[in-house]
């Protein structure tokens, strides 16, 4: 039997399944609004030009790009502080705990950029979204979880956001090798050199958070400079900060307590919102046929469930993984389904693997297409495969 969860997971997961259903709202209003007479002041607003300035050293982008560059450097640093503490404490932290969602993760990153090439061999212009469909919106997914309630076994959320944090890895690795542009040296050896103090300033485990804030904003300045992409600086401040593994009070741990809410509630919804709108205005059915939203759609739908499962099989009757005890293959199955849900993620690889209005339209058509479906089949297939009520906590423990 699993050991009660412990107290931290529980209230990360609690709030990104709260904050899965704000999103789910968020991206419903943005849909809503593109497809009514308010689409051109939504993208008007937009496309406000929002301009910050120290002497001679200038950041000039539109609202829509602060929201990707800026905030979701936010996203990403809460992501680092997350995948370090899985890595050295938590589900990560063992072969024992990670190699099924190590290998399950992995399956389910291969397969849908497998399938996504297959169906855009003929469209060379369309390959550079190959790693749209490989994503996993964790608070999406979880707020689909978080309907069923208690019936849902811990194990099986442990599993799911294990699997999530793997794949969040393999996409900030994706961003950084495949969709940084060209480099400015001297801004990335600025970057180097903020990214070295904060790094000794954790190994003096320093504990005020100050400090590492203030230098995690001035090093993503010098990336988003550089031309790797902006939002890695969070993922690198986050593995500067010291974790306390004998305390819940350490500079890691209160800064992931104190940002939690804000991601989930905010950060998070304005992405969806600024990113969902896409006009369906005289789109007809056959345009999910075109070879890149259909490759996005069918790379999550199939390839996700192909691969999470399919991988997850070979792991567990190879004996290189483990089941565990209170889930089931329906459970893994229903779960490769909601890990199919891309959302976030997947429109946020979308806006950097394309420049223009008609692709990133189509990669916004793909993924509502392929996460709404993911979303509802798992959700219907999990219900089936759930007991009728809950089992009382005290089954949890040894």
């Amino acid at each position: 039997m699993v050991q009660a969860i412990a107290p931290m997971l529980r209230e990360f997961l609690q709030k990104e399944s709260a904050g899965g259903i704000v999103l789910i709202f968020a991206a419903a209003l943005a849909l809503a609004i593109a497809n009514s007479p308010l689409a051109p002041q939504y993208l008007g607003f937009l496309e406000i030009p929002v301009v910050a300035a120290i002497g001679s050293f200038v950041i000039d982008k539109p609202l829509l790009l602060w929201i990707n560059d800026g905030l979701m450097a936010v996203f990403f640093f809460l992501v680092g502080l997350e995948v370090k503490r899985e890595v050295l404490e938590g589900q990560l932290s063992s072969w024992n705990k990670a190699s099924l969602p190590l290998v399950a993760a992995i399956g389910g990153m291969a397969l849908p950029a497998l399938v996504f090439i297959g169906l855009n061999l003929d469209s060379p212009e369309n390959i550079r979204g190959w790693a749209i469909p490989a994503a996993t919106d964790i608070a999406f997914a979880l707020g689909v979880l978080s309907l069923l309630g208690p019936r849902v076994p811990v194990a099986l959320k442990a599993l799911l956001l294990a699997i999530a944090v793997i794949d969040d890895i393999g996409a900030i690795t994706i961003i950084a090798l495949f969709y940084s542009g060209e480099l400015d040296t001297g801004m990335l050896g600025a970057a180097a050199v903020v990214f070295v103090i904060m790094l000794a300033l954790g190994r003096a485990k320093v504990q005020s958070t100050i400090p590492y804030i203030l230098l995690a904003i001035l090093m993503w300045a010098f990336v988003l400079k550089s031309g790797v992409h902006a939002t890695l600086a969070g993922v690198a401040a986050a593995l500067t900060i010291p974790l306390d593994a004998n305390s819940d009070h350490g500079p890691l741990e209160r800064m992931e307590h104190a940002l939690h809410p804000w991601v989930a509630f905010l950060v998070i919804p304005i992405f969806g919102f600024a990113n969902a709108g896409v006009s369906l205005v005289g789109l007809e059915a056959s345009a999910l046929l075109d070879p890149l939203p259909l490759g996005i759609a069918l790379g999550l739908l199939v390839g996700k469930q192909l691969g999470i499962f399919g991988f997850a099989w070979i792991a567990v009757k190879t004996g290189l993984a483990r089941l565990p005890d209170e889930v089931n293959w329906r459970q893994i199955h229903a779960l490769s389904l909601l890990a199919a849900i891309g959302f976030t993620m997947s429109l946020f690889i979308g806006n950097l693997a394309f420049a223009t209005a008609e692709q990133v339209d189509a990669v916004k058509l793909g993924v509502l297409a392929g996460s709404t479906i993911a979303a509802f089949a798992g959700y219907f297939l999990l219900k089936s495969a759930l007991p009728a009520t809950a089992e009382p906590i005290e089954s949890y423990k040894e």
